[in-house]
């Protein structure tokens, strides 16, 4: 699984923190063309995967798990470090589970929203990879 978690450059002084997150070759290998943020979740969100899009995902506050698959193997990962975040490739299901209420979750997209780019179930999905030849 092509997953890769991320740690941005983050430095302390007495006033605070201050993260930064620099695309490119610096931490994120991604050219970003689309940013959004959820907030005052109520229920799991993603359950699906995106075609042609690759993301950053990453925990502002609060926390939540990543539930991922490639359609070979399955990952879990715990997000609540807000300087740390997880590169999700295309064709990866995603689903985001268990926020606390107070949680903010920030992506980072490779290209603009195309909801017909997306396949929005694990049967879906499978089904794509198939056809495809990537299983």
């Amino acid at each position: 699984m092509e997953i890769k978690e991320i740690s941005f450059h983050n430095v302390a002084d007495p006033r605070g923190c201050l993260t930064s997150i620099e695309a490119e070759c610096r931490e994120i290998p991604i050219e970003v063309k689309r940013v959004f943020y959820m907030h005052h979740v109520t229920e799991d969100r993603g359950g699906h995967a995106h075609i042609d899009t690759d993301q950053v995902i990453i925990p502002v506050s609060g926390s939540f798990r990543l539930r991922l698959s490639d359609g070979r193997e399955q990952k879990e990962i715990v997000m609540d470090d807000c300087t740390k975040g997880v590169y999700v490739p295309r064709l990866t299901f995603t689903d985001l589970i268990d926020f606390t209420p107070d949680a903010v979750c920030l992506v980072l997209a490779n290209t603009h929203y195309d909801m017909g780019k997306s396949l929005r179930s694990y049967e879906a999905y499978m089904a794509y990879l198939q056809e495809h030849g990537l299983l």
